[in-house]
């Protein structure tokens, strides 16, 4: 299972490319977190990242569930928004776009950012 979420990850990165004026927004799922970072490929550097592990969402929810995936998605791009960064590039890892991936990439939109 594992094998093949990395096999469609590289695919997907082949296509998928961030740039300065449009950076990828990187989503990752473990067992117990989501995590979603937001990356410049040509520098090569991450711009800004947000995780459930992080207080505002630990305070929200205990649980990574969908609710805390909404919360990560409106965070990031609170943040985003902060930075200057208005439109992204979504890379949703390899992990089907449903359910918490499906939900953080909704929140972002809701948020404001535009992909």
């Amino acid at each position: 299972m594992k094998d093949g979420r990395i096999n469609r990850h590289r695919r997907i990165r082949k296509k998928v490319i961030g740039s300065k004026d449009r950076p990828r927004l990187s989503v990752y799922r473990s067992l117990t977190n989501l995590y979603a970072q937001i990356i410049d490929d040509e520098n090569c550097c991450t711009v800004l990242t947000c995780s459930t592990l992080q207080k505002e969402i630990k305070e929200q929810c205990k649980n990574s569930n969908i609710k805390s995936a909404n919360i990560l998605g409106e965070l990031i791009a609170k943040k985003a928004q902060e930075k200057g960064i208005t439109s992204v590039v979504f890379d949703r890892g390899g992990y089907l776009y449903h359910g918490k991936i499906k939900a953080v990439a909704e929140a972002a939109r809701k948020g404001g950012l535009q992909f």
